[in-house]
């Protein structure tokens, strides 16, 4: 089973923000076969509350809190909408405008389990986005939750004809190989395959800001992940 040494990115007796890898749970699924970020802190700390979740694959800040107070107040937090969340997400193409908001109401479908549409019938969900480095083929863009429907990064992208790179649900699921950015690509002699540049979700929680309960203004920020920041390189050099 892979070893995973979270980065603490901030901590005080009430909290703690850990920036998530890419590829390990929140908290536990129900068939619990698979360490969590959760049981992870959880021996770190001895008590450890969920506040909220990112998707298994998806990267980045996410926050638990120390204390059942602590809890109260950042689910009210959450709740009240009063936490700005700011994600980084590589698109297939241009969306245009380059800058917009998706009001697009999400709900689940109706007969694919753990599969969500834009739908008139579903929860009001809010999008900002902005397109921050435009290429050809891929566009990072960053994101404003004003909701927090489960997927709602994915379905909007989807929505408005530019879904994540490697989105098995939303997109086509395929990995970024570098041949398909490389004009003039060899395959190294050691290789009897390519390795993809980019084989999941990219998606990454960068941004994490709130007022805390003594007043306090926490701005908490996370870089992008190896594994995108690669890519993005190879993608200016084309």
């Amino acid at each position: 089973m892979k070893k995973y040494n979270p980065e603490i990115v901030f901590e005080n007796d009430l909290f703690v923000a850990v920036n998530k890898p890419a590829g390990l749970l929140s908290i536990p699924d129900r068939e619990q076969t698979q360490t969590s970020l959760k049981d992870i802190l959880l021996e770190k700390y001895g008590a450890i509350f969920t506040v909220h979740r990112l998707d298994r694959d998806t990267s980045g800040i996410i926050i638990f809190a120390k204390t059942e107070a602590a809890h109260k107040f950042f689910s009210q937090l959450f709740e009240g909408r009063e936490i700005e969340k700011y994600y980084l997400g590589l698109v297939h193409g241009i969306p245009s405008p380059q800058k917009a908001t998706i009001d697009a109401p999400i709900a689940e479908h109706g007969v694919q389990k753990g599969f969500y549409i834009v739908h008139q019938r579903g929860k009001p969900s809010v999008t900002d986005y902005e397109v921050i480095e435009e290429n050809k083929m891929f566009s990072l863009v960053q994101f404003q939750l004003h909701t927090g429907r489960t997927h709602q990064i994915r379905v909007h992208c989807k929505n408005i004809g530019h879904p994540l790179a490697c989105d098995e649900l939303y997109g086509d699921g395929k990995p970024v190989l570098l041949s398909s950015i490389k004009k003039k690509y060899k395959l190294s002699k050691h290789d009897e395959e390519e390795r993809p540049m980019l084989n999941r979700l990219a998606l990454h929680s960068y941004r994490l800001k709130f007022t805390d309960a003594g007043g306090e203004i926490i701005d908490l920020k996370a870089e992008l992940p190896k594994d995108i920041r690669a890519l993005l390189q190879q993608l200016k050099k084309n």
